[in-house]
């Protein structure tokens, strides 16, 4: 989920409008959101705003019947387990993790550590791992990391799979696991190969295009599901996803097609001149 953003000198924190927003977002068709993770921009936030935006957005999701996933990764350890912490007071329905982003781990032992530490300090919320190598530069076997991970954390909860390689996904499901698929262009083949839950950038832009292909798919309309799927690229290429503004320029279609919700503008280091047209 994108965090809303005040047009003003600090980019404060717009709280006010995510109550609209998750409404929305119910409203058209979406069951789940992920709180502070890369779209969202949580990486640049502080430790307490961080937590402030976990807050109303578990009282929101309450409100909306919404499943919230949050992003507790991606700054040091320490803030890391408070977050996880303050989650597990909350009661929100699963954490993520990013490996550390400084000190990178070697294995998947390494890693599955790592992990481990943070889950302790949740030890009734589901934890999972945020898989996603193109930001962190960690490239290593999930289906290992899922191995040692259900051996020794008791609430490790799954796998955020936001990787283009199918083969590593396929390697790591099993009737008994959890992976939830976060790469749009691979949702046809992905759910052709029995990947039942997704996470989608573009769920923003255009939720019911993605729920009524999703809907064509599990009742195996597979000529309908390929007609939407063609729309969702074309759409998905139109707003330029890949481009290494994708944050900015998503915000802006967000805006520009939803008047009444606005995100407002990203910050720093996404905000560029090109975010000056938002102002």
């Amino acid at each position: 989920m994108f965090t809303p953003f005040n047009e003003d000198k600090k980019l404060t924190i717009n709280y006010g409008v995510i109550d609209m927003y998750a409404g929305h977002l119910k409203q058209k068709g979406m069951h789940a959101v992920m709180v502070n993770g890369m779209i969202g921009e949580g990486m640049t936030l502080r430790t307490e705003e961080r937590k402030l935006l976990a807050e109303e957005w578990f009282k929101v999701t309450r409100k909306h019947q919404l499943t919230m996933v949050l992003n507790v990764g991606g700054t040091d350890l320490a803030d890391v387990q408070e977050m996880a912490e303050h989650a597990e007071k909350l009661g929100v329905d699963a954490i993520m993790v990013l490996p550390d982003l400084f000190f990178h781990p070697s294995t998947e032992e390494d890693l599955m550590h790592y992990i481990r530490d943070v889950a302790k300090h949740a030890p009734t919320t589901p934890v999972m791992y945020y898989h996603i190598p193109l930001m962190t530069k960690i490239r290593m076997h999930m289906w290992r990391l899922y191995d040692l991970a259900e051996k020794e954390i008791n609430n490790f909860g799954g796998i955020y799979y936001a990787d283009a390689n199918l083969e590593g996904a396929v390697e790591t499901m099993s009737a008994d696991r959890t992976v939830i698929m976060a790469m749009g262009s691979a949702m046809l083949a992905s759910m052709s190969m029995g990947f039942g839950t997704f996470s989608m950038a573009m769920m923003n832009i255009i939720p019911e295009m993605i729920a009524e292909y999703h809907q064509h798919m599990l009742n195996y309309r597979l000529k309908e599901a390929m007609a939407v799927h063609e729309k969702i690229i074309k759409r998905t290429r139109d707003v330029s996803l890949h481009d290494e503004n994708m944050i900015v320029k998503m915000k802006m279609e967000f805006n520009k097609m939803n008047t009444g919700i606005k995100m407002g503008p990203a910050r720093l280091p996404m905000r560029t001149e090109m975010m000056m047209r938002m102002m």
